[in-house]
């Protein structure tokens, strides 16, 4: 019986090809494509709806239990860099597992800790409960990864995932909303309500989710959309161990390096906006925290609009080179934020403008490094590559939460500013040494 359940995570075995004609061989890749896609978009909506329910409830613990910001604010910061270090460790097994299982399995154990963290009254069991809900969140990446690696060709990835980057704020803004509600009646139904329509997702992705085109009879992607593969092709992945592969293609990769430098920066800039942007407005720019809460959110919807014309700009502009628009989306980014800092005395329109540009071009890059890895090294190492680039998103929350708190304190929000600044410049040089990194459109024929 426990063997039997352990099988389940195994990656699916591949089958012989079927015969399809052409025709409809494209008609069955489409539809498999189409379900991936939007199955992958709407599990980790339903992630975020036991991870993100925590910022609504919080005043009210605080007022109810008498727990500090401070104490809050540690469990958070832990709760972050337990998620990094899981999102990495995960993307081994993510990417030597069934994504179907994988995904469901992690949901379902998040939810759960969402619903214990609800029961709890206690700052050790909230640490605790939320510690772990940051491990099992560590399981909803990964499989995505390698879905969409081994489902969209690296001539498509930018615009394929960037409609999946899209379900982080579709996911955030949902539950927000949510909550926003169930706050007014008892905090702790924003931990179980979001937890049971999570279980209720997990379900969804056990029945809809697949593991890779040959397991269900297709080929590689690859070969369908009539691509050369980008690093190890098939022959060569049979001839190299998987450790060895991982050595030369991650860790002696001084490209991946960079990117994860980059990335550390970058949600140092997105979570700084996202979490001390109501605070900035209120103390600095006298706007009230309900008014600075929707432009926060405006900042979240920006971003969708910044992922996807980042992905389209990648794809067909720069033809696989993410670096290249990166670069631009960041340097952008920078203005907007010291703009947003060195006018003060405007009106809050003019300061919804300027979060509303920040969302849009700090978004671009925060979805375009996953897809920049997923393109240099190959699609048997996704999960891993972009699990360690999402290693230092997280440690960057030392930097966005504890770290601007205490400057804030001490040094006043003007060097706060200067800190952010310096991090999109940071951003900004990173992404100009990947300048020429990416794929190249290699076509075996001429069309």
């Amino acid at each position: 019986m426990f063997s039997k359940l352990i099988s389940l995570y195994k990656p699916a075995p591949e089958i012989a090809p079927i015969d399809y004609d052409q025709d409809e061989q494209k008609r069955v890749y489409r539809y498999w494509r189409n379900r991936i896609m939007y199955t992958s978009v709407i599990g980790y909506s339903l992630f975020y709806f036991v991870r993100k329910n925590i910022s609504i409830a919080m005043p009210a613990i605080e007022a109810d239990l008498g727990i500090s910001k401070t104490e809050l604010g540690l469990f958070l910061t832990l709760h972050g860099l337990i998620y990094g270090l899981s999102k990495f460790l995960n993307g081994f097994l993510g990417d030597n597992s069934n994504p179907r299982w994988f995904m469901g399995t992690g949901l379902i154990m998040s939810a759960l800790m969402s619903i214990f963290f609800g029961m709890s009254s206690g700052v050790i069991a909230f640490g605790v409960f939320w510690m772990l809900n940051g491990w099992f969140q560590g399981m909803g990446f990964p499989p995505c990864a390698k879905s969409i690696a081994n489902w969209f060709s690296p001539s498509e990835r930018g615009v394929k995932f960037s409609i999946w980057n899209s379900s982080h704020s579709i996911g955030a803004a949902l539950v927000l909303i949510l909550n926003s509600y169930l706050v007014t009646i008892d905090w702790r139904l924003c931990f179980f309500v979001p937890s049971l329509l999570a279980i209720s997702g997990a379900f969804f992705i056990f029945n809809r989710l697949r593991d890779k085109p040959e397991s269900l009879g297709l080929p590689p992607v690859e070969v369908f959309k009539d691509e050369i593969p980008t690093s190890v092709n098939q022959k060569s992945r049979e001839k190299v161990d998987y450790k060895e592969l991982l050595k030369v293609m991650i860790f002696k990769n001084p490209v991946i390096w960079v990117i994860c430098m980059a990335t550390f920066f970058v949600y140092t800039v997105r979570y700084v906006i996202l979490d001390w942007g109501p605070t900035f407005l209120y103390e600095m720019r006298g706007i009230e925290i309900q008014h600075s809460g929707w432009m926060v959110a405006g900042y979240e919807v920006a971003g969708i609009l910044g992922m996807l014309s980042s992905g389209w700009l990648m794809d067909r502009v720069f033809k696989g080179r993410g670096g290249r628009a990166a670069l631009i989306y960041m340097l952008l980014c920078t203005v907007a934020i010291f703009l947003f800092w060195y006018m003060p005395g405007e009106s809050t329109l003019f300061y919804t403008v300027l979060l509303l540009l920040i969302g849009f071009f700090i978004y671009g890059p925060q979805a375009l490094v996953g897809i920049i890895v997923s393109n240099i090294v190959s699609k048997d190492l996704a999960a891993t590559g972009i699990g360690l680039t999402g290693l230092f998103a997280y440690l960057s929350t030392i930097l966005s939460g504890w770290g601007i708190g205490m400057i804030v304190t001490n040094m006043g929000w003007d060097t706060a500013f200067l800190t952010l600044l310096g991090a999109g410049g940071a951003a900004s040089l990173f992404f100009l040494l990947t300048w020429n990194t990416g794929y190249i459109s290699k076509k075996n024929n001429h069309h």
